[in-house]
């Protein structure tokens, strides 16, 4: 993968089939601490300890489709390649947080990509799970700007319309790119 939106995506489906029922997606660029920091926290099935440690080895995967689990040891790898790392905190049946951190100037750094598509593709994909997206700056002197999404009211005001109507995600494309626009807008001046 060469997005870390595009591993939070598949963080994210990880989730899901881990069948939580509330997924936050977390994203901070600070340019005062050089970090940029992205996370997934769910209240799925959680992990034990042995299954945590082994999640880590691209050669391990609980899925039935591949053989091999490449995505949270890849993340990993890359984090660890541009002076940062990855942490796992998991419990058995109390949910996971996978924290993934990178040096936000450094030249291997992949790009964070389009964050605000990957995290519409996820609303609508799965509509019965509670997201959350955050999206925070923090500028070289330390002003920190934030945009959060909780579809929540979004729902509410829906009813029994489904997202996936165009106006609708047109609308929700709309909420979502301005937000993160307008926060990095803060922190970089562009």
């Amino acid at each position: 993968m060469r997005e870390i939106a595009l591993h939070l995506m598949d963080i994210a489906e990880n989730s899901v089939a881990a069948e939580a029922q509330n997924i936050c997606i977390e994203v901070h660029e600070d340019l005062q601490s050089d970090l940029l920091t992205a996370s997934i926290t769910d209240d799925g099935h959680g992990m034990d300890a042995e299954t945590a440690k082994r999640v880590l080895d691209p050669f391990y995967t609980t899925r039935t489709t591949r053989k091999v689990g490449l995505g949270i040891p890849l993340l990993k790898l890359a984090a660890e390649m541009c002076e940062g790392g990855l942490s796992l905190i998991t419990e058995s049946g109390k949910g996971a947080k996978i924290e993934a951190r990178f040096r936000h100037s450094h030249i291997d750094r992949m790009p964070l990509g389009d964050i605000a598509s990957t995290y519409l593709a996820l609303l609508v994909s799965h509509p019965q799970i509670h997201w959350v997206f955050i999206y925070q700056t923090t500028d070289k002197y330390g002003n920190v700007d934030n945009f959060e999404f909780d579809d929540t009211e979004l729902k509410n005001e829906l009813g029994d319309m489904p997202i996936t109507e165009p106006e609708i995600l047109k609308f929700v494309r709309g909420l979502i790119e301005e937000g993160i626009q307008a926060t990095a807008m803060q922190t970089t001046g562009y």
